[in-house]
């Protein structure tokens, strides 16, 4: 069972509870690394017994037998480590899955502002190659942890009982290896967590380079594009280089501590020898139990990397994990009862982090299954007063109200359930035509998905093509037109069935014919549905139960098309430039 995570803890604790998660594999991973350990320690003891005991006597069958129960004790930490490296690798694999999973769930919740400001290919590389090392910090971690550390501590425990003299002696010079190893450690995170920023801007100059290379190629700047991946790439290797520089200072200096260790116990125990305090037997035994000393050290050593990489991976999926979504569901939250459609702005303004205002002081009120129309200049605040509907931004003062109900005292997923939302940027999945329209309603069955087609318009263009419904769209539905793909997002809005509709320049990226051809349709899915329309072709919305001209933060103007004409103000003025565009 996934145990259950706080955020607010300690790393440390936050990935033993992730590896805690898959307990059974990690127990079993520790029992094979306690015996791997038990298995190193126990053959300078026994090589000393059978030098010591066994050869002076002459008891050379009681020899070979206990060789050759050492040869199958080795032969078992083969076995061992067969399945330390399986079953070890497959748990670290299941916890960067959960974490992996936790994070794109984590993702799903943050608020448009979150991806407004940061690149997709960088959030691509923190969900997957960043992830990729936690895999091999998982696994090798906890074992080497173990193994190295009862190895060290017991080689070190048997060494005092054989010689305390030469024990101290090597107590004395392994300070020196952890020192170097900690004021090593923090330098070479840093450069760690560096190289896997800079390995993220690939990663997004990379995705930028690829879903942008149609307009790369239909401008002639395909070397432009290279050169902003050559200059992304050299970042990169200018953080890896400087990684490499902090681990070859760190690896040396291991190498150095570790192999004068051996030295000063041969030294040392020379001195003995010529003293008469020791023989030649326990300074074979322990220079064996050296060896088993120095090679969890240098194993140590050789794991730090894997563990920079992963403790780097991790730092980073935790502040990911700890950005906290701008727009929450409050505490107390309801459901949104079955909704009328009634539609209230009251004294609403907006402004972006960057402080700059979009709106100031809105009032709004649409009646159940009337429509409103947004139109005016770009960037007077039209699309971002359809976004505080369903809550994508936050209403900087006033409030945003459906049936009396302020937006943000319900559940943002009961109120999005009612609103269907048209844009002009259509965005299909990489998928077959029935499930980016069962997307509407994902429980619907395909004869539902049929029927909304055909309410769109859209169902014997499909049969028309050589797999009907099942034909594959590509990415971002590339292998569809304009129109068609528009007309299959209006049948996934059908089949969804909200009360409220928002019309974001629907049809503002359509030819004139394809537009008329899909009018139909939206007036189809327009009628008895609450409907904000934003178009910048007055001639879509001279139908509209009322019409708001929004410019300079505020409304301007508000009234049917015929008052507003008569009003002859800014409206008639848009009208009229239209008019004598289109002669």
């Amino acid at each position: 069972m996934k145990q259950k995570i706080d955020l607010n803890d300690k790393p440390l604790r936050i990935f033993i509870r992730y590896i805690m998660g898959q307990k059974r594999l990690f127990f079993i991973d520790m029992a094979c690394a306690l015996l791997v350990a038990a298995i190193d320690l126990v053959f300078p003891w026994v090589s000393r017994t059978a030098m010591r005991t066994l050869l002076p006597e002459k008891l050379f069958t009681a020899f070979f037998a206990v060789m050759g129960a050492m040869a199958a004790a080795y032969l078992l930490k083969a076995l061992l480590y067969y399945v330390i490296t399986v079953l070890g690798h497959r748990m670290g694999v299941l916890v960067e899955s959960d974490m992996r999973k936790d994070l794109f769930t984590h993702m799903q919740k943050l608020s448009f502002s979150f991806y407004d400001q940061n690149r997709t290919g960088v959030l691509m590389s923190r969900i997957t190659s960043e992830l990729f090392d936690i895999t091999e910090l998982s696994h090798h971690g906890p074992e080497n942890v173990i193994i190295c550390s009862l190895t060290i501590l017991g080689a070190l425990g048997v060494m005092f009982t054989l010689r305390w003299e030469l024990a101290l002696v090597l107590a004395l010079v392994l300070p020196l290896c952890l020192w170097f190893t900690l004021s090593q450690r923090l330098r070479m995170k840093r450069a760690n967590i560096e190289v896997k920023r800079k390995t993220a801007e690939i990663t997004a100059a990379i995705e930028s380079g690829i879903s942008g290379v149609r307009t790369a190629k239909a401008f002639a700047n395909e070397h432009q594009e290279e050169e902003k991946f050559d200059r992304a790439n050299a970042l990169f290797r200018g953080s890896k280089a400087e990684y490499y520089k902090t681990m070859g200072l760190f690896m040396s200096g291991m190498e150095f501590t570790t192999g004068i260790m051996q030295v000063v116990v041969v030294a040392a125990g020379g001195l003995l020898i010529m003293r008469g305090r020791m023989d030649y037997v326990d300074l074979i035994t322990f220079s064996l139990y050296v060896s088993t000393f120095v090679t969890p050290v240098r194993k140590l050593a050789q794991f730090s990397e894997q563990y920079m990489q992963g403790s780097a991976g991790f730092s980073r999926f935790l502040e990911l994990m700890r950005t906290e979504p701008e727009i929450r569901d409050a505490p107390d939250a309801q459901e949104l009862p079955p909704v009328r459609g009634e539609i209230e702005y009251r004294d609403v303004s907006f402004a972006y982090a960057n402080g700059v205002p979009v709106l100031s002081h809105i009032d709004l009120r649409i009646e159940p299954g009337k429509t409103l129309a947004l139109v005016g200049p770009s960037g007077g605040g039209k699309t971002t007063l359809c976004q505080l509907l369903p809550r994508f931004y936050e209403v900087s003062g006033g409030a945003v109200l459906v049936d009396g109900h302020d937006v943000r005292s319900v559940t943002q997923e009961s109120l999005r359930r009612n609103i269907g939302i048209l844009q002009q940027d259509v965005f299909l999945f990489a998928d077959t035509i029935r499930e980016n329209i069962r997307y509407g309603r994902p429980d619907a069955s395909d004869a539902e998905v049929e029927a909304a087609a055909k309410r769109a318009a859209i169902h014997d263009e499909i049969m028309a093509l050589p797999a009907g419904y099942d034909s594959f769209v590509g990415e971002r539905g590339v292998m569809l037109s304009g129109g068609q793909k528009q007309r299959i997002s209006i049948a996934r809005v059908f089949l969804k069935d909200p009360r409220i509709l928002i019309l974001d320049e629907a049809t503002s990226a359509l030819d004139t014919v394809t537009e008329q051809r899909i009018q139909a349709s939206l007036e189809e899915l327009s009628r008895g549905r609450t409907g904000i329309i934003v178009a910048h072709r007055l001639s879509t919305v001279r139908h509209a139960d009322e019409i708001a001209v929004v410019v300079g933060e505020t409304i301007a103007e508000r009234g049917t098309h015929a008052e507003l004409i008569a009003q002859n103000g800014l409206y008639a003025e848009l009208c009229r430039a239209q008019q004598f565009a289109q002669q």
